[in-house]
């Protein structure tokens, strides 16, 4: 396959890291769009995320992956897997760190077992605005032999070189989405995830991890607008009121903002309505697994 007079180049470029260190803020960047969420808590990103990127004559299919930890729950033990099984089906892998931290246990831990399965990785330092010069040099000495990047996700340093070394490095092959496809995340998922985002900035520490959120009904509407019924699950009937808040007043800043970012997401009008209701268990349900892509088992 020819693009722009060129072979056509395709590959899959995992994004390795420990939580909270900016994988999906750095996929978005890579992207050029919102592919995946961001918030301020770790393990906000629960399954692989596929961003996809055109440069020149490649087309790059970044995966964004949950941070690599050591797992308690269920869902840390699927998630952890789940990030691993997307390093395992990459063609390259880059594994991130944040600057400021260095090598910590997790990603000391990611680097030795991508050794023992002898897979070469990219090494790259995010973060690089909140560190100096000498000490980024020193920590990218610390893994020898490795190609290394220095970089800063959120505003976008050093990013575009790194992009360019992926394009090269993908093998020669057809291009495996449409040129206008950003994403394989289907819409419904999508949506139902910008509203969880919402929902942890709204939230912050009140509510940890106890939310999950589901689309029910996707509804076309003949003006070419779409009505968008979501339901807010939480473990227990206490945490009802720290979802709705004093007069509902919460669940609605929460169903503003998403359906803010729906409509520039869809290009369309959104009718957006939100419903709260309890779930307990949630995380051990398999069917939340199953529309994850997740192995509940894992």
């Amino acid at each position: 396959m020819i693009q722009g007079g060129r072979s056509s180049r395709c590959g899959f470029v995992a994004i390795l890291g420990a939580p909270n260190v900016g994988k999906s803020t750095l996929v978005n960047r890579l992207v050029g769009t919102k592919v995946s969420i961001v918030t301020h808590k770790v393990q906000t990103t629960r399954t692989r995320v596929l961003g996809i990127s055109i440069v020149g004559a490649s087309q790059i299919v970044f995966v964004d992956t949950p941070g690599i930890f050591a797992p308690r729950r269920r869902l840390d033990r699927a998630m952890v897997a789940a990030a691993w099984g997307g390093a395992a089906d990459a063609d390259l892998v880059a594994v991130l760190v944040d600057s400021a931290k260095g090598i910590d246990g997790d990603t000391a831990r990611i680097l030795e077992r991508l050794e023992s399965r002898k897979r070469d990785a990219v090494l790259v330092l995010n973060k690089i605005d909140r560190v100096k010069k000498p000490a980024l040099l020193a920590l990218a000495a610390e893994v020898e032999e490795t190609e290394t990047f220095m970089i800063s996700a959120l505003n976008g340093d050093g990013v575009d070189d790194m992009k360019t070394y992926f394009a090269s490095a993908v093998s020669e092959g057809p291009w495996l989405f449409p040129e206008d496809q950003i994403s394989d995340t289907p819409l419904r998922l999508m949506a139902a995830e910008v509203t969880r985002e919402k929902v942890f900035l709204e939230l912050r520490q009140e509510l940890p991890y106890a939310a999950t959120v589901e689309t029910e009904r996707w509804q076309e509407g003949g003006d070419g607008s779409v009505r968008i019924e979501q339901v807010i699950y939480i473990e227990r009937d206490s945490q009802k009121g720290i979802v709705l808040g004093k007069g509902g007043q919460r669940v609605k800043a929460i169903g503003a903002e998403s359906r803010r970012e729906l409509e520039e997401l869809l290009e369309r009008r959104v009718h957006l309505f939100l419903f709260v209701k309890v779930r307990e268990r949630w995380g051990d349900d398999p069917e939340r697994y199953r529309e994850w892509g997740l192995d509940f088992d894992a």
